[in-house]
């Protein structure tokens, strides 16, 4: 049975895969267009080399074709299985193009923040969130425009219906009540004087 092409969204990626080894041209098609960007994105961060990376994107999903049909669902994630084999396919190319075996290739840098500062960030904004409601609507809404939206003074003078030198009362009032709201939090939420 062939799946219309605008149905194929609604399949994930072991159903698709099933799909392709029954000759299903149109599952190959989304599952290309739905996982071909990231495995793409992942071989250029791994080999900082745009011809390389669409070479190693095409060799890898190749490969997931030529697997399709003794594909086992549940074993696996097919995102998991790419990821490997494209990890695999960028490190023979950093060995070959180096000339040198994988312990001499650089670990690669994991942008990512890491847990403990996840952690932290997201006890500053709860922190920040709490210390907000407790401000006068106006003053909140002043800050919160001004400095977590980013906008201009004249911009929330006009939101607010205000004038400018009003909301930038507001914004200071505001400001300072939440530096005395936050002030005792400091050392738990990992602010330094500098911060």
């Amino acid at each position: 049975m062939k799946v219309p092409l605008d149905a194929m969204n609604e399949y994930d990626d072991d159903a698709l895969l099933a799909l392709y080894a029954r000759g299903d041209a149109g599952a190959a098609r989304a599952l290309t267009a739905r996982l071909g960007p990231r495995v793409f994105s992942h071989a250029q961060r791994l080999l900082s080399d745009r011809a390389e990376a669409e070479d190693v994107t095409q060799e890898a999903l190749l490969r997931l074709w030529r697997i399709a049909a003794d594909w086992r669902t549940g074993e696996a994630k097919v995102t998991t299985w790419l990821y490997r084999v494209t990890a695999n396919l960028c490190t023979d190319r950093l060995r070959k193009r180096r000339g040198t075996d994988l312990d001499a290739v650089p670990e690669i840098r994991d942008e990512r923040p890491s847990v403990e500062e996840t952690m932290q960030q997201r006890a500053r904004a709860g922190a920040l969130q709490a210390a907000l409601m407790q401000l006068p609507e106006r003053q909140r809404q002043a800050v919160v425009l001004r400095h977590i939206e980013g906008l201009g003074n004249p911009e929330i003078a006009g939101i607010m219906d205000l004038g400018t030198r009003a909301v930038e009362s507001l914004t200071a009032r505001g400001k300072k009540a939440l530096e005395a709201l936050l002030l005792g939090q400091r050392e738990e939420l990992g602010l330094h004087d500098d911060t």
